[in-house]
C-alpha cells in the first residue's frame, strides 16, 4: 500500500479520482438511457412473444436487439464495479497495485485504464485461461 502512495502524488490521485467519477457518471447515464428505452417497449416485445402475423425476420431482429441491450447493460455494470473498486483503492491507499501479484501496475496502463485491477503481465496471463 505504501508503494502506491509513493508512486502517485495527491494531485495525481485526485486527477484519477476525477476521471473515474466522470466515467462513472457517463456510464450511469448510459444505463439510465438503456433502461428508459427498454421500458418503452411493450411487454410482449420484452418477453420475446410475437404475434403470428409478424415476420420471422422481425422476431429475429427483436431478439438480437434484446440480447444486444442485455450485453451492453452487463458491460456497463462490470465497468461500474471496476470503477467503484478503483475509487475505493484510492481511498484506502492501494490504488495502482496489482490484485494478483501485489506489484505496481505500470503507469501507462493506469493512465489508459485507471480502473485496471491487474498489471499487464497478469492481465495477459488471465486472458489466456
Amino acid at each position: 500500500m505504501a508503494a502506491a502512495k509513493k508512486r502517485y502524488t495527491k494531485t495525481e490521485l485526485n486527477a484519477f479520482r476525477k476521471i473515474l467519477e466522470e466515467e462513472r457518471e457517463g456510464l450511469q447515464k448510459q444505463a439510465r438511457d438503456l433502461e428508459e428505452n427498454s421500458l418503452g417497449t411493450s411487454q410482449s416485445e420484452q418477453s420475446g412473444e410475437m404475434s403470428f402475423d409478424e415476420e420471422f425476420a422481425d422476431a429475429g431482429t427483436a431478439t438480437f436487439e434484446r440480447e444486444r441491450d442485455l450485453s451492453i447493460s452487463n458491460n456497463i455494470k462490470d465497468l461500474l464495479d471496476k470503477i467503484e473498486r478503483a475509487l475505493g483503492k484510492i481511498e484506502n491507499g492501494s490504488f495502482g497495485i496489482c490484485e494478483r501479484c501485489g506489484k505496481s501496475i505500470e503507469k501507462a496502463r493506469i493512465k489508459a485504464l485507471p480502473y485496471a485491477p491487474l498489471c499487464i503481465k497478469d492481465a495477459q496471463s488471465e486472458g489466456r485461461h
